[in-house]
């Protein structure tokens, strides 16, 4: 049974800011944890434009929110409206969690926490010789270089298919983890797939409404070796055609609701201060919501 929310002129509130914001999970997750706990908090989905996140950020200075989730776009534009910044996001150059600490915000990144909590709670090894192949080189890869880097991988290789834009990507991360750092188009794929221990697909294709397309063909996921980890950002459908094409390989597959769950989490300790979040309560409210049971 569901414990109720009930809001009063005490409710603390936290919330998720973007544009588009209505389709985002936090709410569903937030508020389930919010509630198993008993706390008199409720996170709310607030629509901002661009424009406006400016004014939007001193509006909530003003009416005492606690802290917020940020997502798309303002992942990066938010950056020069914050007082600090933690070094994690200063290097991955994105914030997706602040929160009000001395009568100031305060930016930081949960998104690698995210990437690697399962990593380490369900593969623990020894990462230090292995293998790290990420498609793509967005923000999402950021978050993923960061997490691989500090996983202690031997090789980060990177594949886009902008040459400028992979060279911008690389050039925009300072030692030591640059050294380990390599940047590659497309075509070196064939090359690279043989040798990874955990891919990693950060593109958008196999998401709804594309949802049988595969950032890989058929034919270069045949080349992952078995036992790799095959691990895909997007949640939704499960499992995309990328993770089954993994599957067939005898490959690891993890997809992204996970890194949703564990990102989540470790932005609700930050704002509640406590270490004992309900992570069950989470997934499995996102679980319900999804239809996945």
């Amino acid at each position: 049974m569901t414990k109720e929310i009930s809001i009063t002129g005490k409710t603390k509130l936290l919330g998720v800011i973007g544009h588009p914001v209505e389709h985002s999970l936090s709410p569903v997750m937030h508020n389930a944890a919010i509630a198993q706990l008993g706390l008199d908090y409720v996170y709310l989905p607030f629509p901002i434009e661009p424009q406006n996140l400016e004014v939007a950020i001193a509006g909530f200075a003003a009416v005492g929110v606690v802290g917020f989730s940020v997502t798309i776009p303002h992942k990066q534009a938010i950056m020069p409206l914050l007082s600090e910044i933690t070094p994690l996001a200063q290097a991955i150059g994105a914030v997706n969690t602040v929160t009000r600490k001395d009568d100031q915000w305060v930016g930081t990144n949960t998104d690698i926490e995210g990437f690697i909590a399962p990593l380490q709670t369900t593969y623990q090894q020894d990462w230090s010789q292995k293998v790290a192949v990420i498609l793509g080189n967005g923000g999402a890869a950021r978050a993923v270089v960061a997490g691989c880097s500090q996983l202690g991988f031997a090789e980060i290789h990177v594949v886009g298919r902008n040459e400028q834009k992979l060279k911008e990507f690389q050039n925009s991360w300072g030692t030591p983890l640059a050294e380990n750092l390599q940047v590659h188009t497309w075509e070196k794929l064939a090359q690279l797939i043989p040798q990874a221990n955990l891919l990693v697909n950060t593109t958008p294709i196999g998401m709804y409404p594309k949802v049988d397309e595969s950032p890989l063909s058929a034919t270069q996921m045949e080349n992952l070796p078995t036992e790799a980890i095959a691990y895909d950002l997007i949640y939704i459908p499960q499992p995309t055609q990328f993770l089954q094409q993994a599957q067939k390989q005898g490959a690891i597959a993890i997809n992204g609701l996970e890194m949703l769950v564990q990102q989540g989490v470790a932005a609700l300790k930050i704002w509640l201060q406590q270490e004992n979040v309900p992570v069950e309560v989470m997934r499995q409210a996102l679980r319900n919501h999804l239809g996945l049971g």
